[in-house]
């Protein structure tokens, strides 16, 4: 399997779910009816003059890429692009702008901007907005276009005008270094990258050595009045304790549910990973080798902290990672289909794939023993306490095979997710496993994104499950 770096030079990119911000919202998909599959199946793209933002490079991808895949329906999945002409990117059904999302969502157009300016341009302006919405709370998770107000303003927290929702998630600063580190890579511009990118990076780090919490909890609390046990924080609005031992809090987990251990496992790698290319670019773009240095002595404190606390022995699947720890010796043996999750560990280029304790712990992961594994006759698949019981993610189940090399493996994956759009032409949030029809979330874009991402990735590498 080969890296993520030799991926992002060569190839891979997603044609679903990127939605830019205006008036009217739209939902795009390809344009034509197609038939096969299941059933006759209507693309939702609209026509050229009715988009509003238009890649050509995108549009050969897409075409290129369509007349290779033979199953039809599958070919309409690939096709849905969300485009309007602004770098403010929503999430797709909620009329916000999440720093993990908005990230994903257009990281797999990556590989195009270097021929496409308009594209550049367009990634370019979401790393701009992640730099102000970092600058203006690195502790809030989504963004509003302006200070338009939330429905959660009531929450328990600081809630600037300007932000959208104030849960903690070290993986909602980690995506943007992810994204910016990317762009960099495959064009060389560094025009981003000045004054205000280079405070926000700090700012970044400084939030992330609060919460590691050596010298109390830090200036982060959240409450909720709410009947929904994982959208509130216990301990006063802290969290459950932890014992210090240089790993992140994280309060909320990228399902935005809280942490039940607070040291959550896959996004402390994810952490590391982000730190390690933070150095990198302070080091080779702002010359600042002071800082590149206290960001690679950072990565290092977390790793070996990860290495101490986070393998734990199963009673089945011997040493393995815990999903949640604390410091104290507890542990939570779990996974969560949205990413960072375990299972994204090597997709996020945390731990090799051959890794004995990644293979150990994936094989827990698609076992009984998971407690968020669901099979039934829709599927199989990991799911979230985010959706509840029985209900699986494709998220999952694309990262299932975004992390294989087993031709097996990803056919059953992509036969699953099929069926899982229940013939709407869209990946969900969640489907039912006995009935993909009962869904949740018509219009979930990272998911319709990762599933672009899938799609490109076997183009290049395996075309033959695919025609």
């Amino acid at each position: 399997m080969g890296s993520r770096r030799d991926f992002l030079k060569t190839g891979g990119l997603a044609i679903a779910g990127l939605s830019l911000l205006n008036k009217n919202p739209l939902r795009v998909g390809l344009g034509a009816p197609l038939t096969g599959g299941t059933g006759d199946y209507v693309s939702k793209r609209p026509p050229i003059a009715k988009r509003k933002f238009v890649s050509e490079s995108v549009d050969e991808e897409i075409v290129k890429v369509k007349k290779g895949i033979a199953n039809r329906e599958l070919a309409v999945k690939f096709g849905m692009i969300d485009g309007k002409p602004d770098t403010f990117i929503i999430t797709g059904d909620i009329n916000a702008m999440w720093l993990r999302d908005s990230s994903a969502q257009v990281w797999p157009y990556l590989p195009l901007i270097g021929e496409d300016a308009r594209l550049k341009e367009l990634i370019a302006g979401v790393i701009n907005r992640q730099v102000k919405c970092i600058l203006l709370d690195p502790y809030a998770n989504a963004f509003n276009y302006g200070p338009t107000g939330s429905e959660w303003d009531k929450d328990l927290t600081v809630m600037k005008p300007g932000i959208h929702e104030r849960k903690w998630e070290i993986d909602s600063l980690c995506y943007p270094i992810r994204l910016a580190h990317g762009y960099w890579k495959i064009t060389g511009d560094v025009s981003c990258f000045g004054a205000d990118w280079r405070d926000a990076m700090k700012l970044i780090v400084k939030t992330s050595k609060q919460q590691q919490r050596r010298d109390g909890p830090g200036p982060y609390k959240f409450q909720r009045v709410t009947a929904w046990q994982s959208d509130t924080v216990a301990g006063g609005g802290y969290g459950n304790p932890v014992k210090p031992n240089g790993l992140i809090v994280s309060i909320f987990r990228p399902s935005d549910d809280a942490t039940i251990f607070p040291f959550l496992v896959p996004s402390n790698f994810f952490a590391v990973a982000s730190l390690r290319q933070l150095s990198e670019m302070f080091g080779e773009i702002a010359g600042d080798k002071q800082f590149a240095g206290e960001c690679s002595s950072m990565a290092d404190e977390v790793y070996e902290a990860l290495q101490h606390y986070a393998i734990s022995s199963h009673q089945t699947f011997g040493n393995m990672f815990s999903y949640e720890v604390d410091g104290f010796g507890n542990r939570l043996f779990m996974d969560d289909a949205n990413a960072p999750s375990l299972l994204s560990l090597p997709y996020l280029d945390c731990v090799p794939a051959g890794d004995q304790i990644y293979q150990n712990t994936r094989m827990f992961l698609f076992s009984g023993d998971n407690p968020y594994f669901f099979k039934g006759s829709a599927g199989e698949g990991i799911g979230s306490p985010h959706t509840g019981i029985d209900k699986i993610w494709p998220i999952g189940i694309i990262m299932r095979a975004l992390t294989s090399d087993n031709d097996t493996e990803i056919a059953a994956c992509l036969s699953t997710l099929v069926k899982a759009s229940a013939g709407t032409g869209f990946m969900h949030e969640s489907f039912d496993e006995n009935d993909p029809k009962k869904f949740t979330r018509s219009w979930f874009a990272w998911a319709n994104t990762l599933f672009g991402e899938l799609i490109i990735k076997l183009y290049n590498e395996k075309p033959y499950l695919l025609s």
